[in-house]
């Protein structure tokens, strides 16, 4: 048996034109640079899949530094591996939401703080919907879309109080297939 592929999840980066990753570049520095292999990546958003590189902790600590001294981009990376994407979309907690594009997984780096999901059930709008099941934050954004939640990068964080990084439904199903 093979071992697990992983992706490497970057946040927010190559947004509306900041916290630029150039990931063709990015590609080359972490086969140039890192132990890693099979490195290859997935729209422009930062999403790197590689095979399991042995020591995750290290390796989202190692592909950071790399990104902060390369790009100036401090962000976050979170691996989840391949039997971890597909256990995530198993435990899917909306399997009946309206559309996956507004139906959104984000990734914590650990398990949320205490008392994270009742402060943000204060901020939900109407029809949205979220759902803590183990390190993942399940937002069903309804039909009013991402761009109309209160639920901001600022609100995340200080209430999940742990960095985290989000992907659509749509977005995690290519992740688990191309880390199959």
């Amino acid at each position: 048996m093979t071992a697990d592929r992983c992706a490497l999840l970057l946040r927010a980066v190559n947004l509306g034109g900041r916290n630029r990753v150039p990931m063709a570049e990015l590609r080359r520095l972490l086969e140039e640079r890192t132990e890693l292999t099979g490195v290859s990546t997935f729209i422009a958003s930062g999403n790197i899949i590689c095979d399991d590189p042995g020591d995750i902790d290290r390796t989202c600590a190692e592909v950071r530094a790399l990104i902060a001294a390369e790009f100036g981009v401090d962000t976050p990376v979170i691996a989840r591996t391949h039997s971890e994407l597909l256990a995530a979309l198993a435990e899917n907690p909306f399997p009946d939401a309206a559309q996956d594009k507004l139906l959104h997984v984000m990734f914590l780096e650990r398990p949320a703080a205490d008392g994270a999901i009742e402060a943000l059930e204060q901020r939900l709008q109407p029809g949205e919907r979220i759902a803590l099941v183990g390190a993942d934050l399940w937002i069903d954004y309804a039909e009013r879309g991402v761009h109309s939640s209160k639920l901001t990068k600022a609100v995340l964080d200080k209430a999940l109080g742990v960095e985290g990084t989000a992907r659509n439904v749509r977005t995690v199903r290519t992740l688990a297939e191309l880390t199959a």
